[in-house]
């Protein structure tokens, strides 16, 4: 199993996006991108919008040779909101817009696939708790799980485990740590065939006790520990919210721990892709000083 990760936050831009290839299948999963608008009151600095375009032509191209492409949810950062031309005629394994979700995702994805006329000219698949195969690939979505902890206004998101030949990927979306106790529940499940790769969002430290309690973020990193000792991957990537924090590793001192302990080998996006680690947004007061 080949696996590229195309964007994220440690590589500059607010993303998820990975490419994968495994038994002969291409498969995109959330190939987008975005930026912060406001960050210490400041907009984007002309470095973050460098990084997003860059960002953003790498993630087009890969919706181009993919597959398979999987919307876990219509956050702008996880899909090509302004271009559905590009997923004509492609397989779209897609969050369900219009159950277990809020209102601004339904409207979202109401208007990519429905107003764009996209649902016309693409072959789309409900992924909510379904499992897809695609020859000797399997594609399996969890059910709606919360962005963060249970009830948060943000809606929900889905899960995804991939397995090829006995190796298996599990990409948890924007679950935050896990924080839902529903989505540890399920990720704990996949843990059977031991995971190959394991693609985390972390929890956003740096909105602890101010746009998210303390305690969710706790919950997150609870979480997170916790399905490292039972799904034991052999590597964990670790990115997304947690990497808006210029001290995120303050908070997984535990984990890093945890990883010794199991043989796991912990890192970022960037660090997966042999690349400095580039934390624009949370840089961002730093960057309109120079």
């Amino acid at each position: 199993m080949k696996v590229k990760i195309v964007a994220a936050d440690s590589m500059g831009v607010r993303s998820m996006a990975t490419f994968i290839e495994a038994c002969g299948v291409t498969v995109g999963l959330d190939l987008g991108a975005a930026i912060a608008p406001r960050r210490y009151g400041l907009p984007p600095h002309d470095v973050e919008w460098r990084r997003l375009y860059e960002a953003l032509d790498k993630a087009e191209s890969l919706v181009r040779e993919s597959d398979v492409i999987v919307l876990t949810h219509y956050h702008y950062d996880h899909y090509l909101r302004d271009n559905p031309e590009l997923y004509y005629n492609k397989t779209l394994i897609v969050k369900d817009y219009s159950r277990n979700i809020n209102a601004s995702q339904r409207f979202r994805g109401y208007m990519f696939l429905l107003k764009t006329g996209l649902k016309d000219r693409a072959r789309i698949l409900i992924g909510d708790n379904n499992v897809f195969k695609i020859g000797d690939l399997t594609v399996e979505l969890s059910k709606p799980v919360w962005h963060g902890e249970p009830g948060t206004k943000v809606g929900r998101v889905l899960m995804v485990r991939v397995t090829c030949e006995g190796e298996s990927l599990i990409f948890t979306s924007d679950v935050q740590g896990p924080a839902d106790p529903e989505a540890l529940t399920i990720l704990e499940g996949w843990s059977t065939p031991r995971p190959s790769i394991a693609i985390v969002g972390g929890p956003p430290t740096y909105f602890s006790g101010k746009v998210v309690s303390v305690e969710s973020v706790e919950m997150g990193l609870r979480g997170l520990a916790s399905f490292m000792r039972k799904a034991k991957p052999e590597m964990l990537i670790l990115d997304h919210h947690l990497l808006r924090d210029l001290n995120y590793k303050s908070h997984i001192r535990e984990h890093e721990e945890i990883a010794r302990e199991l043989n796991v080998k912990l890192q970022t996006a960037a660090e997966y892709e042999g690349r400095p680690i580039e934390q624009l947004e949370a840089r961002r007061r730093e960057l309109w000083r120079k």
